[in-house]
């Protein structure tokens, strides 16, 4: 899906607009990608449209935060939300996965984004939190695909695949015409440039699940666990994907993993992974889909969690993928709070709330998973 004559990225994506049509979408991302360049005021619908879809909780002041992944579509729903039900104002802090769940369990939230769901012991401590024997659970509210971002002038196209990725990001590879890139790309003309790898400084649900493909696709170059804090030494670092994606930007021979939006925001160009399939999958929302679609759900008591294929060999399906969860209590939320944070959270899991979401450049989750995370919000309390 990528044109083969040269031009600047936002040529290239409105290139590709007719093979977006499908999605009714007006633009794409780079690289082929199906994400327009997000917009950090998104448009809303008429008060008196919104008012007809959404029911309003009681009015209260709500106060998020955590995966920086879902950023761009909360603040679509807040702006939508916000406009139907009058004297409802909500606060999303987009300060990463870990910061997130640390505000939430401190009590600090009424409830928090994440790209990682928390572990044994952050569940228990969440115990504190929620009142009448209450504990955090955990609800898939929207997905995609975590892009590789690179700054290489004259490449217009990059194809890389998981043991490549690892050494990349693990220090092993260190110039852009090295073998096993060239490789790959053997109609590209690399030049003799040093990478500059970019990582997240700070907890991050996008590091954990970027990691994560690399720990399950490339064991014998990637010597490192899953982890929200980056495992590896070296490269560069920043705080947040724009962050991180503004310094791809700026830096010749630059590559970092940063959320579709970001790189299309910055108009970066994306690799596209060879997964084994017989063309390399590329980084936009169709092919996102196509991977999530395939993740196995699993159910423990009210929590809904996806444990996501990043070793899929489905054609067309893009591996490296990330599910932001919302974290709320089973029961024993926060009275004062929780009428409107239950009904914004309905609002986000329902068919007006998730519709649009393709524009913010995310993709859909499976139906059987929307259709659990909205049973689920109406049993909470």
């Amino acid at each position: 899906m990528k044109p083969q004559r040269k031009a600047g990225p936002r040529t290239r994506a409105l290139g590709v607009v007719a093979v977006c049509g499908a999605l009714t979408l007006t633009a794409c991302g780079a690289n082929g990608g199906s994400a327009p360049s997000p917009s950090p005021s998104a448009p809303s619908p008429s008060p008196s449209a919104a008012a007809g879809a959404i029911a309003c909780g009681k009015t209260a002041t709500l106060r998020a935060s955590g995966s920086t992944a879902q950023q761009y579509a909360m603040k679509y729903w807040i702006t939508t939300y916000t406009r139907a039900c009058a004297g409802t104002k909500i606060a999303y802090d987009g300060n990463g996965s870990g910061a997130g769940q640390d505000d939430f369990l401190r009590g600090r939230t009424a409830f928090a984004g994440s790209d990682s769901p928390l572990d044994a012991d952050q569940v228990k401590q969440s115990e504190k939190v929620c009142a009448d024997g209450g504990r955090a659970i955990h609800l898939p509210i929207v997905g995609g695909p975590i892009a590789v971002a690179f700054h290489l002038p004259g490449v217009d196209r990059l194809v890389l695949d998981a043991p490549t990725l690892a050494k990349i990001f693990n220090g092993r590879i260190t110039q852009w015409d090295d073998p096993a890139i060239a490789g790959l790309n053997k109609d590209a003309k690399l030049p003799a440039t040093p990478i500059r790898t970019f990582h997240r400084s700070d907890s991050s649900g996008t590091t954990d699940n970027f990691t994560a493909y690399l720990a399950a696709t490339a064991r014998d170059t990637w010597p490192y666990p899953h982890a929200k804090k980056w495992p590896a030494q070296g490269g560069g670092s920043a705080k947040g994907s724009a962050d991180l994606a503004a310094q791809v930007q700026r830096t010749t021979g630059g590559i970092g993993y940063v959320e579709l939006p970001y790189a299309v925001d910055r108009m970066l160009r994306t690799v596209s992974v060879a997964t084994g399939a017989a063309t390399p999958a590329d980084a936009n929302v169709i092919a996102a889909s196509h991977a999530i679609a395939g993740a196995r759900t699993v159910n423990t008591g009210h929590d809904v969690i996806l444990d996501l294929d990043y070793g899929t060999k489905v054609p067309g399906a893009y591996p490296i993928d990330v599910v932001t969860y919302e974290i709320v209590c089973d029961k024993g939320n926060k009275p004062e709070t929780w009428p409107a944070t239950k009904a914004f959270l309905a609002y986000m899991a329902s068919q007006k709330g998730q519709q649009n979401l393709t524009f913010q450049g995310y993709a859909t989750l499976p139906a059987k998973v929307v259709d659990a995370v909205r049973h689920e919000i109406g049993t909470l309390s």
